[in-house]
């Protein structure tokens, strides 16, 4: 894609972003606003949420002062880019990460980093979403055998016989 297109889909916010001393964003953070699944299923920013919370657990000094841990929220049943059944392979996949207005939640707070929490969100989606796309293979009922049909009815006989000579004892005296 050339950077002049990737520069349109940008919103104007993030191009007049300001970082402070004349700083602009730099360059590779540009790329890693639409999220690459394969070759062909790309997701915009749109559909993407992140906000950042408390990590729980632990932590030290920075526990009650960094919201390192991230909420990635995908909006998987408005998203133009993925087909129904994938959809549908999805909602299975993610269980009760998915939500009831068709939202999937990932949370993420392995790290104390919230960009290194941020990537591993977005590589789980990516993950996620990978694992749909792949259409499980139907299974073809095979017929048992001849040999293992005749062992069965063997093994029914012999027990059949086994069972008949439990019966009452008679006295022939």
């Amino acid at each position: 894609m050339a950077e002049d297109q990737l520069i349109g889909m940008i919103p104007n916010w993030l191009i007049s972003l300001d970082l402070g001393k004349g700083r602009r964003p730099w360059r590779p953070f540009l790329y890693e606003i639409m999220l690459n699944i394969n070759e062909t299923i790309t997701i915009a920013d749109w559909e993407l949420t992140e906000s950042f919370i408390r990590a729980s657990g632990p932590g030290g000094q920075n526990v009650n002062k960094v919201a390192t841990a991230v909420e990635l929220r995908f909006e998987a049943e408005r998203s133009p880019n993925l087909a129904g059944p994938v959809k549908t392979r999805l909602k299975r996949l993610a269980g009760r990460r998915w939500t009831q207005d068709g939202a999937l939640i990932l949370q993420v707070d392995e790290t104390r980093s919230q960009a290194r929490n941020r990537e591993i969100a977005r590589e789980r989606l990516a993950e996620l979403i990978r694992k749909a796309l792949v259409a499980p293979k139907r299974r073809i009922p095979t017929k048992p055998t001849l040999g293992s049909q005749r062992r069965r009815l063997a093994a029914k006989a012999n027990r059949s016989q086994i069972k008949a000579g439990r019966g009452t004892i008679t006295d022939t005296d």
